[in-house]
């Protein structure tokens, strides 16, 4: 992660998340479940990481995906995991930030 996709050691709201480079995201009905698929392997996520990587399109920010999840699931404060996963998944390089 680099300075300008962390403020204060949280991923800042006008941050882009994006898929990794190498990485590709998919609905696997065998596993019942969104995978991320690179060349070693695949990662098999949980739905609320489904949920999160499935907005990360490098066009949305932080925020508006945070607002995003918040409306589809009528529920507020999402904020401290959604930054949790976002944080772990960027230490992963599943995700990068975009400018």
């Amino acid at each position: 992660m680099s300075a300008g996709e962390v403020r204060g050691g949280a991923v800042r709201g006008d941050a882009r998340p994006a898929l990794g480079r190498g990485f590709r995201f998919q609905w696997e009905p065998a596993q019942k479940a969104h995978v991320l698929l690179y060349p070693e392997g695949m990662v098999k996520l949980n739905g609320s990481a489904g949920e999160i990587m499935k907005r990360c399109d490098g066009v949305r920010t932080v925020a508006e995906i945070v607002a995003d999840l918040e409306s589809t699931f009528a529920t507020t404060g999402l904020e401290k995991d959604v930054h949790g996963f976002l944080t772990m998944a960027l230490e992963k390089r599943w995700l990068e930030m975009r400018a």
